[in-house]
């Protein structure tokens, strides 16, 4: 079975259960691994459901500068926790679960900046599912140990005190956890490998700059590898760490279809 065919068999289960508020699929995806491909199915097939990507809540580029400027230089790249608008995030969710109208953010990475919220998608009503996903979305933070050793180039040539990455990992402790809080279920689309996750990540850029898209934030074969060792870190932590806990995992193979499936007894509750 396709991993949109899997979960959607869960998610039908669950949907008839009634709620006071909306069912909350978090789907957790490294770059590449299709979770947004996943989530577009899921919403075509259910009605009433929105799906809140955590890329579309990144902080615009003046916020990521001014962190860059008072944090550390890294932080001007999006990507990691304390790159994203947490409390937007946050009041995003409040207003789908209390069924007010809901602007939805959007994020244009080929302009590497927020849209400009006049122009955001609105929901009005209360949604019966929020299929959240994004790539370190249920995320847990690192131990302190494990932050020692630098993991690449970047780490260790641009932080090699540790700074970016601690600073990083103590957002991603902190309120991401109040964010992820949200979560009903947590499913996880789990890459072979690191090196498959940078391949994907390659083979997005590629089909970004065949669009015809342009600005900031389209890259070159190079500037994709520089880009995606911002993430290394953390997403090899979660391909260790995430199947421990998440309810659902789906093995991928370096075709992203679906080779294994471990984890849930099969019903949401």
């Amino acid at each position: 079975m396709s991993p949109e065919a899997i979960l959607a068999d869960a998610i039908e289960r669950a949907l008839v259960r009634p709620r006071t508020r909306p069912l909350v699929i978090g789907l957790c995806g490294a770059q590449g691994s299709g979770k947004s491909t996943v989530a577009a199915a899921l919403a075509a097939r259910f009605p009433h459901t929105v799906v809140l990507s955590l890329d579309d809540l990144y902080k615009t580029r003046g916020e990521r500068a001014a962190l860059a400027r008072d944090v550390h230089p890294l932080f001007a790249t999006r990507g990691v926790p304390g790159t994203h608008d947490v409390d937007l995030g946050l009041a995003t969710f409040a207003k789908l679960d209390g069924g007010q109208a809901t602007p939805l953010p959007r994020f244009d990475k080929a302009r590497d900046d927020r849209v400009d919220p006049a122009a955001w998608p609105i929901v009005t009503e209360r949604p019966a599912l929020v299929i959240f996903e994004g790539w370190c979305v249920g995320a847990r933070p690192q131990d302190d140990a494990a932050l020692v050793a630098p993991v690449n180039a970047l780490e260790r040539e641009d932080d090699p005190d540790g700074i970016w990455r601690r600073q990083a990992n103590a957002a991603l402790a902190g309120a991401y956890q109040w964010l992820f809080a949200r979560i009903d279920w947590l499913a996880m689309l789990r890459a072979p490998n690191w090196e498959r996750v940078l391949g994907w990540r390659i083979e997005q850029e590629q089909a970004l700059r065949a669009s015809g898209a342009h600005g900031a934030g389209v890259m070159s074969d190079a500037e994709v590898t520089t880009f995606v060792s911002h993430y290394e870190r953390l997403t090899r932590h979660i391909l260790d760490d995430m199947p421990g806990y998440a309810d659902l995992v789906l093995q991928l193979d370096e075709a992203r279809g679906c080779v294994a499936v471990r984890g849930a007894d099969g019903d949401i509750q």
